[in-house]
């Protein structure tokens, strides 16, 4: 595989290794210096990487209107990053990737809505699971729990850092109509991935926490001109568009041509709306955003109803 993205050219002496070219390749030789192709300076990281032992996977499970959640694992720990489906849909996606229930080990929520949230109260009344559940201390009272409030519900305060297993956790705060919402990166085996969906805008700090991140979820919720001639009531409609309700297909265009970090490896845009919104349109106004920035971010694009490829390090 050839490590190289669009961040600016590199002079290296001739006869030196040079990242970036193929093998075989001609390089651009000028006064004694070999110009190599324009390559990301995380190439190196990518390199120190790839000779870890330990294997990293990601997997959105399911992202919609109807139910999300997405699957991080190591060799070690295995986190599910919200609880949108029930525990039956859910062990039927885990199975499909070769992965169980039982050996989750946390359930991590963004916020309390529904379709991130409503498997949760049966798996915390599971007393054949493991898993401890992590809430921020606001979203963690907003959780129907039923008769009594679990046993393993761990509490964090939006945009703190801490720690389950071998993964290390950073949450930060996203502009979102629920309680305390917040977003994610993970950093684990040298991997950052990053997870960002239920927000109304991109804020500085949001930008400033997906920054380096190897694979990125972001929201791409509605077409505008969808949304304002589909079934809903205008005041939905008013709220989706609000900066406190979902990320437009511009909006990601906009983050894609000005802030996507350019050695984002994967990009997985989820949460399309089923009424106001098109995977076809999606990949349109996405690529094309890349194909601008001359980025080599490989894009596909979440569902609600099957798993998306499992991402491997």
């Amino acid at each position: 595989m050839v490590l190289w993205s669009t961040i600016g050219t590199v002079g290296v002496p001739s006869g030196s290794v040079r990242l970036g070219t193929e093998v075989g390749a001609e390089p651009f030789v000028s006064g004694g210096v070999d110009w190599v192709t324009p390559f990301c300076f995380s190439a190196i990281r990518c390199i120190l990487i790839s000779r870890r032992h330990g294997i990293l996977k990601f997997c959105v499970l399911a992202s919609g209107s109807t139910g999300n959640t997405a699957l991080l694992a190591t060799e070690n720990t295995r986190i599910l990053i919200d609880a949108g489906l029930s525990m039956r849909e859910l062990r039927k996606r885990l199975a499909l990737i070769g992965e169980s229930l039982e050996a989750i080990d946390a359930v991590i929520i963004t916020h309390e809505h529904s379709d991130h949230v409503g498997g949760l109260p049966v798996l915390a009344r599971n007393k054949t699971l493991r898993a401890a559940f992590y809430l921020t201390h606001l979203t963690e009272p907003a959780i129907d729990w039923g008769e009594a409030r679990p046993a393993r519900v761990e509490r964090f305060q939006a945009g703190s850092a801490f720690a389950i297993g071998d993964i290390e956790v950073q949450s930060f705060s996203v502009p979102h109509d629920a309680r305390d919402p917040v977003g994610f990166c993970f950093a684990a085996q040298g991997v950052r991935i990053g997870i960002a969906t239920d927000l109304g805008y991109v804020t500085e700090s949001i930008k400033f926490h997906l920054r380096r991140t190897d694979v990125l979820l972001l929201e791409a919720n509605h077409d505008l001109d969808m949304l304002k001639v589909g079934p809903y009531p205008w005041s939905v409609k008013q709220r989706v568009m609000s900066r406190v309700g979902h990320l437009s297909n511009m909006h990601v265009s906009d983050y894609l041509m000005q802030d996507l970090d350019s050695c984002t490896s994967h990009l997985v845009l989820g949460h399309l709306s089923e009424h106001n919104n098109h995977p076809a349109i999606v990949q349109m106004i996405a690529s094309e955003a890349l194909d601008r920035r001359g980025l080599a971010t490989r894009l596909s694009i979440a569902t609600q109803h099957a798993p998306s490829e499992v991402f491997a390090f």
